[in-house]
């Protein structure tokens, strides 16, 4: 990948005399820009996600509890798109959590969990984010096997999926406004003086219309980190105040979990709880019961 042409950008956003910065985490160049903007870069290969992202922040712009990054410009410059926006304060979660108690790390996911069913009661459907979401999902289940066979996910497990998934009802989903990637490091947060608190939610450029348990994944294998008490404050913020969310919900947000365009099913099995024995009905009760 060449390099995106940070100064001709600022100089067409009259910026060139603000200080950069680039930041090293994600998987698109992004700077920040002074103190209060940001600079983020999408390959021409990668048009839809800068459309998405533009959208996703107008739509959101002041609609959660907390803050999402403001849309300031958009453009293109020497085949790159970009998006100007406003910095969200904070500091990413995943730079903190090591340093948080078991208490304040369920009241993070719990409060996580209250911001994913505002983000899904958003009532408007950008059209960029727009499209046939059963279509989406057949497309993923014609290329799973292929798509964990090359990831490397073993034969003991791999062999389990279709019958798995067949067995799954995914068809009544009802879209929602999704994040997609509820990662610590998505998670932005601050100090009040006597603990961290959820401030802001970032990077929208994979968000779309879907299933609700799409949204979940993420949360239960990057945010909860397959600790069962996370999960359940993370459902409790969510909504989900029943002891158990049930066999079918569980099942169903394995299935996404093995469907999800960004899935590593044997990364994931690295440091989530495993049963003695591959069954993919146990596993799902493990990471989502």
């Amino acid at each position: 990948m060449t390099s995106p042409p940070l100064r001709p950008v600022l100089a067409e956003l009259s910026l060139e005399h603000l200080p950069t910065t680039q930041f090293t985490s994600g998987s698109l160049p992004v700077h920040a820009v002074g103190d209060e903007l940001v600079l983020k870069f999408y390959p021409a290969e990668e048009a839809a996600e800068a459309r998405v992202e533009s959208a996703a922040l107008t739509t959101l712009d002041g609609r959660l509890s907390v803050s999402t990054p403001s849309l300031e410009a958009t453009g293109t410059s020497e085949g790159w798109h970009y998006v100007l926006m406003r910095r969200v304060p904070g500091l990413g979660l995943d730079t903190v959590w090591d340093t948080l108690s078991e208490d304040e790390r369920r009241q993070v996911c719990e409060r996580v969990g209250a911001v994913a069913a505002e983000l899904h009661a958003v009532p408007e459907r950008p059209g960029a984010l727009a499209h046939d979401w059963a279509a989406f999902v057949r497309g993923r289940r014609e290329v799973v096997m292929d798509y964990h066979r090359r990831q490397e996910l073993p034969a003991a497990w791999l062999d389990l999926v279709p019958a798995f998934l067949d067995d799954v009802d995914l068809s009544t989903a009802s879209p929602v406004f999704l994040h997609t990637e509820l990662l610590r490091e998505h998670v932005l947060v601050r100090h009040d003086g006597r603990r961290w608190t959820v401030s802001g939610l970032i990077d929208f450029e994979p968000s779309m219309l879907g299933a609700a348990e799409y949204e979940f994944v993420a949360a239960s294998v990057y945010l909860a980190g397959g600790d069962p008490v996370r999960w359940r404050s993370f459902l409790r913020g969510y909504g989900h105040t029943a002891a158990h969310p049930g066999e079918e919900f569980a099942r169903r947000c394995l299935a996404y979990t093995v469907l999800h365009r960004y899935s590593s099913l044997r990364r994931y099995l690295t440091w989530m709880p495993v049963p003695d024995e591959p069954s993919l009905d146990e596993l799902a009760r493990l990471w989502f019961g």
